[in-house]
């Protein structure tokens, strides 16, 4: 059965980081396709931040590029979400999903019903 639990969100100030994990199981997830989203307040939800399975391409929506980065621990089955001098405009829950495929990580973005399996989510609040 796929699983994936987010964690690592919680409430920061302005300038500050968090790294959200995103645990695997069900399945190998270097072979897969890994995307972030969130979703804020009163807002549609939005891709932040993806990548190609066996260590492809990545993307990052123009909003959190330079300050969010996405990594794999292959052997943890983990893939984490390093965001670096948060705005409060990076406020909402923030989710991991699983693609269908391994190339679901494209250089415009990607794209939600590519992707089959979510987590739960991960609250990230970010305030003064």
């Amino acid at each position: 059965q796929v699983q994936l639990v987010e964690s690592g969100g919680g409430l920061v100030e302005p300038g500050g980081s968090l790294r959200l994990s995103c645990a695997a199981s069900g399945f190998t997830s270097r072979l897969y396709s890994i995307g972030w989203f969130r979703r804020a307040p009163g807002k549609n939800r939005e891709g932040v931040s993806c990548s190609n399975g066996g260590g492809g391409s990545t993307y990052y929506t123009r909003s959190v590029k330079g300050r969010f980065s996405i990594s794999r621990d292959n052997v943890k089955n983990t893939v984490f979400l390093q965001m670096n001098s948060l705005k409060p405009e990076d406020t909402g829950v923030y989710y991991c999903a699983k693609a269908d495929s391994g190339y679901g990580c494209y250089e415009w973005g990607f794209r939600p019903d590519e992707y089959d399996d979510w987590g739960q989510g991960t609250q990230v609040t970010v305030s003064s």
